[in-house]
């Protein structure tokens, strides 16, 4: 599955394939699907009423979003530099509009195709 997002102007395409589980591990040293029921994890989480926002933000890893990117990026054009270098390029990232767009990848890699 392949999506075009807008960031800080630039057009930036990610995509997700059966190898993006493994190019995540080679590049991050660290499992996909860990990481991603991290993300349920966090949801349930920051719908809680008993947290303040600090807390809530408090208990989120920032770094787990800016890896998924990368690799979504990385998968779709693979000539985009290492993750450091490749957000450099931009002068804004506004998490809070991209991971929701990322989430459609995210899920297309943990369900089967319907017949």
């Amino acid at each position: 599955m392949e999506k075009t997002i807008e960031i800080d102007g630039k057009q930036v395409v990610f995509k997700s394939t059966a190898a993006t589980p493994l190019r995540y591990k080679a590049q991050f040293h660290k499992d996909y699907f860990s990481e991603i029921l991290k993300l349920e994890k966090l949801s349930k989480t920051m719908k809680s009423k008993k947290l303040t926002d600090v807390e809530k933000l408090e208990k989120v890893d920032f770094e787990l979003f800016y890896n998924v990117a990368w690799v979504f990026a990385k998968t779709a054009n693979k000539s985009i530099p290492e993750p450091l270098d490749w957000l450099d390029g931009f002068d804004t990232f506004p998490m809070d509009e991209i991971l929701p767009q990322l989430m459609e990848l995210i899920i297309s890699n943990m369900q089967s195709k319907k017949k």
